[in-house]
């Protein structure tokens, strides 16, 4: 009885396994083509497979708990290891990884109190820990790009961006058009998936419910609800994070940072 859970978890990888069929073939391809990309390849979905598997009795040990707290740990566990990747991206933004961080929490956790406060979901393990991982993933992609180009934007016209402080502009009047390209720029993406949803392709939320037997209208109302949260988390947590980069950007005398931006 004690080893049930094993039995079951490893009669459900045998489709899994077998998929590594479509993966061989990769492998083989990469070979033959002299791409260097087999040990890659290998190491990337033996490292998934271990990675969802962990996740996998972790969320079922969760999902058994009443305490609020576990909800809370799992979702700051994500924004953690999200603002390290971002920051990451943004290597030459000083404590990038602080900015990205924070900016992901306030992006994230803004939405996800408005969805329960309007009880879109209830603030239960089995919701808000997969809700609060699909905004965290997309709000992790969109800060770390924005922090990035609004950096190297910065960088390639510090002569113009000088020039309108020395002129008496702030720091956000002097660096407006960076900052909206460097927003246009990240959030672009989430707003084309958003124009071409269940056009080119069916989401995985969607599709998820779909297989698992649920009607495709109530697939496409989850999906609806998505799609909100993540273009609203995205947004959010990218701007937040245009804000919070230009203390580490100027002086208190309104003057760049110079060493900021010389760093390649």
């Amino acid at each position: 009885m004690e080893w049930e859970w094993a039995l079951e978890f490893l009669k459900g990888m045998i489709k899994p396994a077998a998929a590594l069929a479509v993966v061989a073939l990769a492998v083989a391809m990469s070979y033959f083509q002299k791409l260097g990309l087999e040990g890659e390849m290998v190491y990337s979905i033996l490292r998934a497979f271990i990675q969802l598997s962990i996740i996998g009795f972790v969320l079922e040990f969760i999902f058994n708990q009443k305490n609020i707290l576990w909800i809370i740990l799992a979702y700051l566990f994500m924004v953690t290891i999200a603002g390290y990747t971002a920051g990451q991206r943004a290597k030459h933004v000083p404590r990038g990884k602080y900015v990205a961080g924070v900016s992901i929490l306030a992006g994230t956790a803004v939405t996800m109190f408005l969805l329960v406060i309007l009880r879109v979901f209830p603030f239960t393990p089995r919701y808000i820990i997969p809700v609060a991982g699909m905004m965290v993933g997309n709000a992790m992609t969109v800060t770390g790009v924005t922090m990035k180009k609004l950096r190297d934007d910065i960088k390639m016209q510090i002569n113009l961006v000088e020039t309108s402080l020395a002129l008496g502009a702030t720091p956000r009047q002097a660096t407006l058009q960076q900052v909206k390209r460097a927003l246009v720029i990240a959030l672009s993406p989430v707003l084309d998936n958003a124009k071409t949803v269940g056009l080119i392709s069916l989401p995985g939320a969607m599709t998820g419910m779909i297989m698992g037997g649920a009607s495709p209208l109530e697939a496409i109302q989850l999906q609806i609800v998505v799609m909100n949260m993540l273009v609203g988390a995205s947004t959010v947590s990218s701007i937040t994070s245009t804000y919070l980069c230009w203390p580490y950007f100027f002086t208190k005398a309104y003057q760049l940072e110079t060493k900021v931006f010389t760093l390649d």
